[in-house]
């Protein structure tokens, strides 16, 4: 799945109940999950790990959609390597 394609899977399924939610509580949600994401990489399983880091990534895509971003063109950033030093691997100091 492209992000263009989940990110609007996210947004038709939870868009309009979040926008109510509002931005700042999308952020909190998206702060819990982070947490939860944490805690599953120093204790958890591979696939309570996988279940977290979609977890952070579903919220990322309704604040992005919240902001009128696009996850996509936020990952193009990086579609050529560090955005700083242009290289891969990074070779910033």
């Amino acid at each position: 799945m492209q992000l263009n394609e989940f990110q609007d899977v996210i947004a038709r399924t939870y868009g309009e109940r979040d926008k109510e939610r509002g931005t700042p509580a999308t952020v909190a949600w998206l702060c819990e999950e982070l947490g939860e994401l944490a805690q599953a990489v120093r204790k958890g399983t591979v696939d309570e790990q996988r279940h977290e880091l979609s977890d952070v990534l579903a919220w990322l895509a309704s604040l992005a959609h919240q902001l009128d971003l696009s996850l996509e063109d936020a990952a193009a950033r990086y579609a050529a390597g560090c955005p700083r030093c242009g290289a891969v691997p990074c070779a910033c100091p």
